[in-house]
């Protein structure tokens, strides 16, 4: 039953689609996935054979309202993350290109990040920021299960970033927290939470976001704003206001699914695009340059490197070394005094003579040239739960199922010790 609040208000927004826009909740909500394919091809093509391609992502597909893709092995090891069809849109619209430095301004849990980064291919920076602690922690985890190679995960207010970087980015994303109105299908304990007012408070919050976002884009660079939310004041208002305080953005034109936005904005409806429901702006900062961020150089020793080639029989680029920890990473900005999560793709933790490498390097496309141990379903079911395993050869490997990276072992005496992450063991999975 959605608020009576919300119905009347629906109703004056939406005269003449009125009716088509009720009658989506009498429908079951969409559900959708993106498959990252170049992690193991085989086995991605039968996870979406027979499904509907959804039109305005790469390797995106609605899923049948019964799937338990989301709790089988491929999800577990990330060739697949579930996200809702219409939440893909902001991040297309933000057109990312490889050697691009973007920003996720509020990018918990995760979906329009890994989306942005894998579209810059392991070229250029991502910073994927989140304010909430504990949020910060689950969009880490997804960064990592994903394979995400260059991205930097980071936990601050966004006003502490403008200062920090200001002009730094050719492009930043703001989806910001809003009162969640295209949510009321997908879960409708949205609906409990909602109020008249909550657009008000949001709206305000909005505000405080986006005049953060204006000063981290560069002369000439974009900024693409984005709710999930039919509510004017946090929307098309929103738009509006955020064009009048700063002057030297515009509304930037795009071009989706085959038509064209000329003002730069649009709110896809429920019952226009098979999806919950999304409001999306784009801007162009005037001006021109260049992205204005520092970046550190860090020459990694010539022992380390050679460390890594004997243990794990690949040389990995752009590396770099925190403690005791080796991560790669294309462009290593400043972080002095920011707090960050997660710096790159995290390759190896080194010890006195010898080193443990990173599950992340397991999830990662990089993964692909490294030894592995292949295993039958039963197998990577048991790996997964944290067993040991028969296996030949001597050193650390991958574990491979149907050539998806499940994560690493260390063979000896034809044992393979398990090293699969305690927090994220699994008893419950299916092939």
């Amino acid at each position: 039953m959605l608020p009576v609040q919300f119905a009347d208000r629906m109703k004056s927004q939406l005269p003449e689609d009125w009716p088509a826009f009720l009658s989506v909740y009498q429908e079951p909500a969409r559900r959708g996935a993106r498959f990252f394919p170049e992690k193991a091809p085989d086995a991605t093509a039968a996870l979406w054979a027979g499904l509907e391609a959804i039109p305005w992502a790469e390797d995106a597909f609605f899923l049948p309202a019964d799937s338990e893709l989301g709790k089988t092995i491929a999800h577990e090891v990330g060739l697949v993350y579930l996200q809702e069809p219409s939440a893909m849109i902001p991040a297309e619209v933000l057109d990312a290109k490889p050697g691009e430095i973007l920003l996720d301004l509020c990018a918990a849990p995760g979906g329009k990040s890994t989306q942005i980064g894998r579209r810059i291919a392991g070229e250029g920076l991502l910073v994927c920021n989140e304010i909430n602690p504990q949020r910060a922690q689950i969009l880490s985890r997804n960064i990592e299960r994903m394979g995400i190679a260059s991205a930097v995960v980071t936990c601050e207010p966004p006003e502490k970033l403008a200062r920090h970087w200001p002009e730094g980015f050719d492009g930043v994303l703001v989806d910001a927290p809003c009162s969640g109105e295209g949510m009321f299908r997908r879960d409708p304990e949205s609906i409990s939470e909602w109020s008249p007012d909550k657009a008000l408070g949001c709206a305000e919050r909005q505000r405080k976001i986006l005049d953060s976002a204006a000063a981290l884009v560069r002369p000439g660079g974009r900024l693409v704003y984005s709710t999930c939310t039919f509510h004017t004041e946090e929307n098309g208002k929103m738009a509006a206001w955020f064009c009048r305080a700063h002057p030297e953005f515009s509304p930037a034109s795009f071009s989706f699914c085959g038509k064209e936005y000329p003002e730069g904005m649009e709110t896809f409806y429920p019952h226009r695009i098979p999806g919950e429901g999304q409001f999306v702006a784009a801007f162009w900062k005037a001006g021109e340059g260049k992205a204005d961020l520092r970046f550190q150089t860090d020459e990694m020793k010539a022992g380390v490197q050679k460390l890594i080639r004997e243990a794990l029989s690949v040389r990995i680029p752009n590396l770099h070394q925190i403690g005791n920890r080796v991560f790669s990473l294309p462009l290593l900005p400043d972080l002095e005094g920011i707090r960050v999560l997660r710096a790159g793709l995290r390759i190896c933790e080194l010890r006195e003579r010898y080193l443990i490498p990173d599950h992340a390097l397991a999830m990662s496309c990089q993964a692909a040239g490294l030894s592995g141990v292949e295993l039958s379903d039963e197998e990577a079911l048991r790996y997964l739960r944290g067993e040991s395993l028969r296996a030949e050869g001597s050193g650390w490997m991958l574990a491979r199922c149907r050539g998806m990276s499940l994560g690493w072992g260390k063979v000896s005496q034809d044992v393979l010790k398990n090293h699969y992450p305690k927090g994220l063991r699994k008893n419950h999975l299916l092939p």
